[in-house]
């Protein structure tokens, strides 16, 4: 992980015109990637491939600007970071739309619903409403996941064309793995994207966290460059009926209609193209 890090940061340093910015963010992510939170110096130093005198000086702009804080030798992200993040979402109309057709639909009101963002091979999870009880072992706001592993990623990538996702994923790439059921090579994914374009939303059956399966569907979102959002939805595999099911998938798509659909709290349909028929 580190030395992938390292050829990064010097590569984008190497060709941005800012390189100071862009090492900064290389500091904010070599953050968030931590396993603990923090990192020192010399932890930054080696992560960048950058001398300690370069790095100390980053990371004192990072924490008068409140982006890092200082606890003793270590330094992890700040609380700057969340304010950004708040004001980032707030500005998004679908996620102020999702709380509140969440607060009032007859069964999201009672699960564990988010929406997501895709990220290249990743989801970026924007918001979460936790009904009750909620079910606590999935993502949370901030978490990345990759696609295969999740029913939000692959309702996402189903929109895309063929030839994008082969390029993604060409035959005989192997998937990453988090249980016994996870998606394990691009074939099998694949398969699984035709079959979620005829029924018109996404299933995940334990392939993420065990005794948790997932719903999910498309949102089409403002402009043809806009983010590429999506809804899921997530119950206990023990609890969990195929018409609860129907019925959860009932609501997310009230929730994001279809382009040419009006019913729906979602209203800023656009041109975006789906495959979903």
């Amino acid at each position: 992980m580190a030395d992938s890090r390292i050829t990064r940061s010097e590569g984008l340093g190497a060709s941005s015109p800012a390189p100071a910015v862009t090492r900064a963010a290389a500091v904010l992510e070599a953050l968030a990637e931590s396993p603990s939170g923090r990192l020192t110096l010399s932890d930054l130093s080696r992560e960048l491939g950058i001398p300690k005198s370069s790095t100390s000086n980053l990371l004192l702009a990072l924490e008068e600007a409140r982006l890092i804080t200082r606890q003793g030798a270590d330094f992890g992200l700040g609380r700057k970071l969340v304010e950004l993040g708040a004001a980032y979402l707030s500005r998004l109309d679908e996620v102020q739309e999702f709380y509140k057709y969440c607060e009032q639909a007859p069964t999201l009101s009672g699960e564990t619903v988010r929406i997501a963002m895709l990220d290249g091979d990743h989801v970026i999870y924007l918001a979460r409403y936790e009904g009750h009880p909620a079910v606590r072992l999935t993502s949370n706001i901030g978490d990345k996941m990759p696609v295969s592993l999740c029913s939000v990623g692959k309702a996402l990538l189903a929109q895309l064309h063929d030839h994008d996702i082969d390029a993604m994923f060409p035959d005989g790439m192997e998937l990453p793995v988090m249980t016994p059921n996870s998606l394990r090579t691009a074939e099998e994914l694949k398969a699984q994207i035709t079959t979620i374009r005829k029924q018109g939303f996404a299933f995940e059956d334990e392939e993420s966290t065990v005794g948790v399966v997932c719903l999910a569907v498309p949102v089409p979102t403002h402009g043809a460059h806009g983010p590429s959002l999506g809804l899921s939805v997530t119950a206990l595999k023990a609890t969990y009926s195929e018409e609860q099911g129907a019925l959860m998938v009932k609501e997310l798509k009230e929730l994001a209609p279809l382009p040419g659909e009006s019913d729906g709290l979602m209203q800023c349909r656009t041109s975006q193209s789906s495959d979903f028929e």
